[in-house]
């Protein structure tokens, strides 16, 4: 039968012949990498107020009562690597991977191992049960909530599901990398967004280059700022690489001179050189809201060839979102627009010229933002290519990009993403 922490907190300790030894002030558990921690002591206050440590060998029971096997209790020397539950557990904040959402430790759950008499930790209760049941209204509350028809919920986390705690960290849930990879880039800002900076910090530090690059490009300006300065600057440069060369520039227009510089001197060439190209034009033009990850299409191809063609160009392969082909010619010069689609449809012999659109709508890099928002608007565009004077690509502005001068940041991320 389970026994909560919460029930055991202030409770009278009583000694083998039935006398009253003091009062349980704090469980210990030895930190462990996995599976379930055991009762290594407890903290008991004394009659004359001095508080001691008791090996969990000598602790029989933790409920109904709590019943030490002896009357003159040993002392625990602690080790260093345990866990104070009321200290360091108790209140704190963990990460609810299958919600998506912040949940505070309401009550800890021991079990006792019917084989060995030992106890261990084995869960943590986060629903508003043990919430009553901690503040000593559980009765009531459940009285009240069939008054009303509604269920007292009583969630446990398996602790084997929590993760090891540090003094000064945030406790965190010992899912795999890849469980937290798998919440939507939205969640994982949202659940950053709801944490104080440091466990945001934190929980960032555990993931992979790519997921944090997810993630910051849904958090608010002010904060991503933030987060990436807190970030060593070889790991904060290896997240600005996994960016989108656009969001990359965005964050970076906001750092200082000395700092960005800095960055960027860490990024891989390749990298620095597209996020500095829009860097080099105004925030608010077409310019410097494009990104130059698009696909390109020669336009002697036919429908068959320009299909193996994107499977083997590198720049289709970073085009995550593949939407519209541009054709260009021999030059770079933009030619035409041919849909994803129109080409998977189009029979594998007919030439990439007769299926284009060959006046596609383009924008200059120096256009404001608002009129590309107005362009997009107007026709119905998913993106729209830049182009110089002499008509060359040099990248496109999606949808997304386009209308965030005329909806703020916080409604746009509400729509559906194409991008």
């Amino acid at each position: 039968m389970a026994t909560y922490l919460s029930q055991i907190i202030n409770k009278p300790v009583w000694g083998e012949q039935g006398q009253r030894l003091g009062r349980c002030m704090d469980l210990l558990v030895e930190e462990m990498e996995q599976g379930a921690p055991a009762l290594r002591a407890m903290a008991m206050q004394q009659r004359d107020g001095q508080e001691i440590l008791v090996p969990a060998s000598q602790v029989s029971w933790l409920s109904p009562a709590i019943i030490l096997s002896t009357a003159r209790p040993a002392v625990y020397q602690p080790r260093g690597n345990e866990l104070w539950l009321r200290r360091q557990v108790m209140d704190r904040q963990i990460v609810d991977v299958e919600g998506h959402r912040l949940v505070r430790v309401n009550d800890l759950q021991l079990t006792r191992v019917s084989g060995n008499g030992h106890y261990h930790l084995t869960g943590v209760a986060v629903g508003t049960g043990s919430l009553a049941r901690r503040l000593g209204i559980e009765g009531l509350s459940k009285r009240v909530s069939r008054l009303l028809g509604q269920d007292l919920t009583d969630r446990v986390i398996p602790w084997q599901d929590v993760a090891p705690v540090e003094a000064d960290a945030p406790i965190r849930l010992r899912v795999s990398r890849e469980r937290i990879r798998q919440i939507n880039p939205v969640d994982m800002a949202d659940l950053i967004s709801e944490m104080d900076h440091a466990a945001g910090v934190h929980l960032l530090e555990r993931l992979d280059d790519e997921t944090v690059a997810d993630a910051m490009a849904e958090i608010e300006p002010d904060m991503q700022v933030s987060v990436l300065s807190s970030l060593p600057p070889e790991r904060a440069a290896d997240v600005l690489e996994e960016m989108d060369p656009d969001d990359a520039a965005d964050l970076l227009s906001a750092l200082e001179d000395t700092e960005r510089s800095s960055l960027l001197e860490l990024m891989e060439k390749e990298d620095s050189v597209l996020v500095e190209k829009l860097l080099s034009y105004p925030e608010d033009t077409a310019g410097g809201i494009m990104t130059p990850e698009f696909s390109t299409l020669p336009i002697h191809l036919r429908a068959g060839e320009a299909m193996e063609y994107l499977r083997r160009s590198e720049h289709a392969q970073e085009d995550e979102t593949m939407y519209n082909l541009y054709i260009v010619d021999e030059e770079g010069r933009l030619r035409g627009v041919l849909s994803l689609r129109a080409l998977v449809m189009a029979d594998p012999q007919t030439p990439v010229a007769e299926i284009m659109e060959d006046h596609p709508v383009t924008v200059e890099p120096l256009m404001p933002q608002r009129d590309v928002a107005r362009l997009v608007a107007k026709y119905n565009l998913l993106d729209v290519p830049v182009v110089d004077e002499q008509g060359i690509m040099q990248g496109i502005v999606t949808v997304d990009d386009a209308i965030d001068a005329i909806i703020p940041t916080a409604w746009k991320k509400r729509l559906p993403r194409f991008f």
